[in-house]
């Protein structure tokens, strides 16, 4: 038997930080990748964003890989979005994705951050929330790679 009990925060955003991801269908696009989280034995605790990224805020199974997912996540609602036609001008999403992971005593404040991140983004781009989170878990990175 596997137990865990490890938060993660996976943020991605839309290719070219394009902010198609208009409010009207934002939660079409979210009851979508709760299913696939569903399906995949994914504990969702809060999904959310703005027009340009999404927060994911989950338990993640123990025998799924963040990767998998992600990719999973990705290919998967793209078509939605496009079949759909939820977001007219949507892209894709960007390469890459950020994942963090936190101890279960940070759910109630990371899901709170996440509920607000329209009212957050009104004060911090995108940008500079994804270098924070780097910076905040001691990864790496160079900002020739970040949009």
């Amino acid at each position: 038997m596997i137990l865990t009990q490890i938060l993660f925060q996976v943020v991605f955003n839309t290719k070219y930080n394009e902010r198609t991801m208009i409010e009207s269908g934002q939660e079409r696009l979210y009851k979508y990748i709760r299913g696939i989280l569903k399906n995949k034995k994914c504990h969702l605790y809060r999904i959310g964003g703005v027009e340009d990224h999404l927060h994911i805020v989950t338990h993640i199974q123990p025998t799924v890989a963040p990767a998998y997912l992600v990719k999973d996540i990705k290919i998967a609602s793209s078509d939605y979005i496009k079949t759909e036609n939820i977001f007219p001008n949507f892209n894709g999403w960007q390469d890459g994705y950020g994942a963090f992971t936190y101890a279960i005593s940070a759910k109630a404040n990371l899901t709170e951050y996440v509920k607000n991140q329209k009212e957050h983004h009104k004060k911090v781009s995108f940008r500079d929330e994804y270098i924070s989170l780097l910076k905040e878990h001691g990864i790496e990175f160079d900002e020739k790679y970040l949009l």
